[in-house]
């Protein structure tokens, strides 16, 4: 019986790359899906060819889409600050349509690769309150998967698979320990510097690194 082959979202973050190790100690044949959408942080794209080749993914690619031409976020927008403070509500950090463009981009090459699974690194508990990153989008986007393929009318499916959306950032830390992460080659922070040292000031710095506090794990981020 042929390996079933899996689409790892990848942005080499702490998350996703926890979901890399998952999927390849299921026994994936693991692809890996970088995208550059613009993000100021764009130094998280070298990470995520790193961390590809050193998890053992059969191949990395990076797709292009300019999501600053529409801006409305921190993230991709630098008129806009990334707050350094909890702030309430959804932070100005969310970036509107991107888990359903890169949920799209990945589905696209799940088809023509047949793979079976698509695999993304969202959370719903310890987390900056994104809307594309509940389990209700998840869900919903599975079903849309199998009305707009080919694969699905022919009666395949696609499994979207988000196997941290229930755990906390001590436990993902914990499991992706557990598998070997190298986390020390992560960049998650929004405003990391060229080189990948991390604000440790911004949401994605706090969570992280209150992660790795309650996990009881050293953290191995570099701090600017």
């Amino acid at each position: 019986m042929s390996q079933r082959r899996a689409i790892v979202l990848l942005s080499g973050g702490l998350d996703s790359t926890t979901v890399l190790a998952i999927a390849r100690s299921q026994g994936f044949e693991c692809r890996t899906l970088a995208v550059s959408y613009g993000q100021r942080h764009a130094v998280e794209l070298a990470a995520a060819r790193r961390i590809a080749a050193l998890l053992g993914a059969e191949e990395h690619r990076q797709m292009n889409v300019d999501l600053a031409d529409i801006g409305g976020s921190a993230l991709t927008d630098t008129r806009i600050s990334v707050p350094e403070a909890p702030t309430r509500g959804i932070p100005v950090t969310y970036v509107p349509a991107r888990n359903t463009l890169f949920l799209s981009l990945a589905l696209g090459w799940a088809e023509v690769v047949e793979a079976t699974d698509i695999f993304i690194g969202v959370n719903a508990v310890d987390y900056s309150g994104y809307p594309d990153c509940r389990p209700e989008f998840i869900a919903a986007y599975e079903k849309l998967a199998g009305l707009a393929t080919r694969t699905g009318v022919e009666g395949g499916r696609f499994r979207i698979a988000a196997p941290l959306i229930a755990m906390s950032k001590a436990e993902i830390i914990r499991t992706g320990t557990a598998l070997g992460v190298p986390y020390a080659e992560t960049i998650s922070c929004y405003q990391a510097t060229e080189t990948g040292a991390a604000c440790g000031r911004c949401d994605s710095c706090r969570l992280r690194r209150e992660g790795f506090a309650a996990a009881g794990i050293p953290d191995p981020t570099r701090y600017a």
